[in-house]
């Protein structure tokens, strides 16, 4: 079988759509492939999810590739783990990110900061949003976790987590400053869990991490503690893709914008923000190996395999949404998404298993800026490019999203 990771990268999000048309796929099936020089299956739908999760068929340790984890998560992050050292670790992600009044805590701090940034926004005539957002969920994330970045220091924070999100499914520069991007941010959290161990503060999310001990009992060194550190911080940035994609929808769509204006219940802010991480590409797959020889479909899976499961393809499959590649909140309100069905972010379950623990601060965080946006008075320049390109792996559109805090015309 040829290798198609050069496919893959040159046609981003399109490519695993089309192989599974060429293969004549209904949606439920399994399609082979072969991807840096190993064999492949992907699967797809809401039993493939079930199916994924079972740590009895398939195991994320060791299936990461090494540019994956130099760049996005880190070495020895929770997402290299299974069995009792995932869960162990885990905890401590539910603990603090799974908490309603933790999240509802960090998301008033998002918004907080928001409204502080905003009133600032209208100094400049225009500013990129995505850059602008990416720095409000650093400084804010950082403020909710005890970490000592504000200013500067959260800036580079915020370009750090975005180059780690934005380089780790690419060769090439992108990928280079991620790895640096990761090396940095690794030091200086490092040195700021030593610090936080010195003083032995207790209460907020730095001392907690900083405190955890694994599976054998002993401290987590200072090292994989500022790896689990920026698996809370890297991905709340991460979140300045959500809001982007979030102000693109309103922009095509501004009749949205009056109703998540008016929006007295918060369910229909709930409802935009699950319908942006459905609508909008993000992670196109997520990747375990088979831990023994399995069957799927009457399909054999060879042990050591790669297993990956098909997200993108997934959240815009007829079979389970209609119309699926129209923009439509209205589809989530009175009907909250089925676990195993909507998966911008992984499946399975979020306490014991390798589902993002931080899905809850995503719904609520990209919920509030959206209506925050929606609230704003602001003009999009017409004189750029909105286009969100599917062969770029994180995509978002290519100007980042320029808003005019005054009109445009005067």
């Amino acid at each position: 079988m040829i290798d198609s990771t050069v496919p893959l990268l040159l046609r981003g999000y399109a490519w695993l759509p089309a192989k599974r048309r060429r293969a004549g796929d209904d949606g439920g099936g399994l399609v082979r492939a072969r991807l840096l020089g190993r064999p492949a299956v992907f699967l797809h739908g809401p039993a493939a999810v079930r199916f994924f999760y079972d740590e009895h068929h398939v195991r994320r340790g060791g299936a990461l590739p090494e540019p994956v984890l130099d760049t996005l998560f880190g070495q020895g992050a929770v997402h290299t783990l299974d069995g009792d050292a995932h869960r162990i670790r885990k905890a401590l992600f539910t603990e603090l990110l799974m908490d309603p009044e933790a999240v509802a805590t960090l998301t008033d701090t998002v918004v907080r900061h928001w409204r502080e940034a905003a009133a600032r926004w209208s100094e400049r005539s225009r500013v990129t949003l995505f850059d602008e957002v990416a720095v409000v969920l650093a400084t804010a994330v950082c403020a909710w976790a005890g970490l000592p970045h504000t200013g500067r220091a959260a800036a580079r924070l915020a370009r750090d987590c975005v180059a780690m999100v934005d380089g780790f499914a690419t060769p090439g520069p992108r990928h280079w400053r991620a790895r640096r991007a990761r090396a940095r941010q690794e030091r200086v959290l490092a040195r700021t869990v030593e610090r936080a161990r010195a003083q032995g503060a207790r209460g907020k999310v730095l001392e907690r991490v900083a405190g955890q001990r694994d599976a054998d009992g002993e401290l987590l060194d200072a090292r994989t503690a500022a790896v689990e550190l920026l698996n809370i911080v890297r991905p709340t940035v991460a979140l300045a893709w959500f809001v982007t994609f979030g102000a693109h929808a309103l922009h095509r769509h501004p009749e949205l914008r009056d109703e998540l204006r008016a929006a007295q219940e918060p369910s229909f802010e709930t409802a935009f923000a699950h319908e942006v991480r459905r609508f909008y590409p993000f992670a196109p797959f997520v990747g375990g190996r088979a831990v023994t020889d399995l069957t799927w479909g009457g399909e054999p899976i060879a042990k050591d395999s790669m297993v990956l499961l098909d997200l993108y393809g997934q959240n815009h499959d007829p079979a389970l949404w209609e119309q699926p590649y129209r923009f439509d909140p209205r589809r989530f309100l009175g009907r909250p998404p089925g676990r195993d069905e909507l998966v911008p972010q992984g499946g399975g379950d979020a306490r014991g298993g390798h589902r993002c623990p931080g899905e809850d601060v995503a719904v609520q965080v990209v919920g509030a800026l959206c209506t925050e946006l929606a609230r704003m008075e602001f003009d999009v320049p017409q004189e750029q490019d909105l286009r969100i390109p599917l062969h770029r792996i994180p995509t978002r559109p290519r100007s980042g999203f320029v808003i005019a805090t005054v009109p445009t015309g005067g």
